[in-house]
């Protein structure tokens, strides 16, 4: 009999994927539902409609309305022209069948080159010129069929994806922001190590950065559905735009300060603020982890007091390196690494502060306001 602790690790598994498992369960009803549908309405070919319908689910609500705009605009206009073609051009020898061929593809790859939405058009305008074995009806009709079949399919897979088990945009959104600002949580951690000379060293970086930019890539995908959700007025969760901007400034504040701590500071000045420093560094590390905790559940976000008096604190030690007799024996460069220190420091502080905001629009509540 399995121990009751590997039956929660399975449960564990099962529970971080949920979303996939959702998904899969909507692409199945989806599929199964769009057969009964074209079965009950007796549709010539329903498998259209069934692919229309697996091809349109999604991840999101707005990623499945995306894809059934693009699945129905380029069915459309592939149906239309391909009909077009195969009504007007003669394909009755290999030859002339060829030239219809090159007749019914190249606008519409062309199309579907500058518009990426019309990639299915080619496809479509292929398939109404060369009807499947047997089918005898004319273009004009076959045209009309595909139309049918995939619009039916569109409005399966939309229909399942807002009422079945939904996964909506501004949840995905918000779940890559806060995987955004837990990594920069352990980035910051490496830099104060470097300031400090941790032998933590410079290996983490290789990894972290990757995480950092497919985490914003990510972001950025589920702000694009999200506002498509919003124009589509499915939520009426803030717009996802400013929390974006936010997040890659802080990417950018975060960066200069890992060229100004990119080898330790000298062992004098190290001395001064590395008190300081570790102060800093674990307020910002408790800010951002209760930050992105905040930007998952929606929830009011943490205030950066100790946050500020910890660079408040550091800010006042850097200054007062400049009457210090031994800094002053230091080489030039070392001021410059302070001052750039410094100078990044307060972008970050700036950058944050605009994240608290956002976050606090996303909990519905106006910044300021903390949690009862």
């Amino acid at each position: 009999m399995a121990s009751p602790g590997w039956m929660e690790r399975i449960g564990d598994r099962i529970g971080a994927r949920s979303a996939e498992w959702k998904l899969a369960l909507r692409v199945t009803i989806a599929g199964t539902l769009a057969y009964v549908v074209t079965r009950i309405l007796d549709q010539p070919q329903g498998y259209w409609a069934v692919i229309t319908a697996v091809v349109v689910m999604q991840a999101s609500v707005g990623a499945s309305l995306k894809a059934a705009v693009e699945r129905f605009s380029g069915t459309l206009a592939g149906a239309i022209y391909g009909g077009l073609v195969a009504a007007f051009v003669p394909h009755n020898s290999p030859l002339s069948l060829g030239i219809a061929i090159v007749v019914a593809l190249f606008p519409l790859a062309l199309l579907a080159a500058i518009k990426p939405a019309f990639r299915v058009a080619p496809i479509t305008s292929l398939i109404m010129l060369l009807p499947p074995t047997g089918q005898a009806i004319g273009p004009l009709a076959s045209a009309f069929d595909r139309v049918l079949e995939i619009t039916l399919g569109n409005i399966v897979g939309v229909v399942v994806s807002l009422f079945i088990l939904p996964a909506r945009a501004h949840v995905l959104l918000t779940e890559a922001a806060a995987r955004v600002v837990s990594l920069n949580a352990e980035l910051f951690s490496v830099f104060i190590a470097e300031l400090t000379a941790s032998p933590q060293g410079r290996s983490a970086l290789q990894k972290l950065h990757p995480q950092i930019r497919a985490a914003l890539k990510k972001a950025e995908a589920a702000a694009e559905e999200a506002t498509r959700e919003r124009k589509s007025h499915l939520t009426e969760a803030p717009d996802p735009e400013p929390l974006i901007r936010t997040l890659y400034r802080v990417r950018h504040d975060l960066v200069m300060i890992g060229r100004a701590s990119s080898s330790p500071l000298p062992a004098p000045a190290r001395d001064k603020l590395a008190p300081s420093l570790m102060t800093l560094h674990e307020a910002t590390q408790r800010l951002l982890l209760d930050l992105a905790q905040a930007l998952q559940h929606r929830k009011v976000p943490p205030e950066p007091t100790a946050f500020e008096e910890a660079l408040n604190a550091f800010s006042t030690e850097a200054e007062g390196l400049r009457t210090d007799a031994l800094i002053h024996e230091l080489p030039g460069k070392t001021f410059g690494q302070i001052f750039a220190l410094g100078f990044a420091f307060e972008q970050f502080r700036q950058d944050v502060g605009d994240l608290l905001e956002r976050a606090h629009e996303l909990a519905g509540r106006p910044a300021g306001e903390t949690a009862e």
